[in-house]
């Protein structure tokens, strides 16, 4: 007897465990009706103004150019790996006076030749001892005092003569044959 007590309680819990589930759902739904009353009647308004509204058009689409074929012929013109212009032959007068002019490189480096001539300003130049000095300002600040004969820039460049508004610089640079050539530029004083 106790076995068939216990086998109906087994028997009725679970419709027990049922009707409370179906309570619960029950007040859920209500729950749910209760706020699916419509407070969103301004935000479904306007969306449907938006819908509503005609679209704009869409800009046509460029027109494609067509594609134009180029047909490279190289018959009349030059070779891009070669100088564009031939050297002169060397005559008897230029060999020699070619192989003469060289920058001297065993010499001791001077502290303006580390800058390029457009980073160098002259600011001013004084006399002194029957002497004329420039002043030279670098790029980043550094004063130095120079007179002719002293070597300035990165080209070899040699200091011809000082005013009291330039200084004439004699540069040496290769020609690019192989042969160098002498080059004359100036400073200017900046105010």
């Amino acid at each position: 007897m106790f076995m068939f007590e216990k086998t109906m309680h087994q028997i009725t819990a679970p419709t027990q465990h049922l009707r409370v589930t179906g309570w619960y759902a029950l007040a859920l739904s209500l729950l749910l009706a209760a706020c699916a009353n419509d407070k969103f009647e301004d935000l479904n308004q306007y969306i449907k103004d938006v819908q509503a509204r005609a679209g704009a058009p869409i800009a046509a689409l460029p027109e494609i150019k067509p594609y134009e074929r180029f047909v490279y012929r190289d018959e009349n013109l030059r070779d891009p790996f070669r100088p564009a212009t031939k050297a002169p032959a060397p005559s008897a007068a230029t060999a020699g006076s070619k192989s003469k002019l060289r920058p001297n490189i065993d010499r001791n480096r001077e502290a303006l030749e580390q800058y390029t001539l457009d980073t160098l300003k002259m600011v001013g130049s004084l006399n002194k001892d029957k002497d004329k000095w420039a002043i030279i300002k670098t790029s980043d600040g550094l004063i130095y005092r120079v007179k002719a004969g002293n070597h300035i820039g990165k080209n070899f460049g040699e200091i011809t003569r000082i005013t009291d508004k330039q200084v004439d610089i004699t540069e040496i640079i290769s020609d690019g044959l192989g042969s160098w050539i002498e080059r004359q530029a100036t400073l200017k004083i900046s105010q």
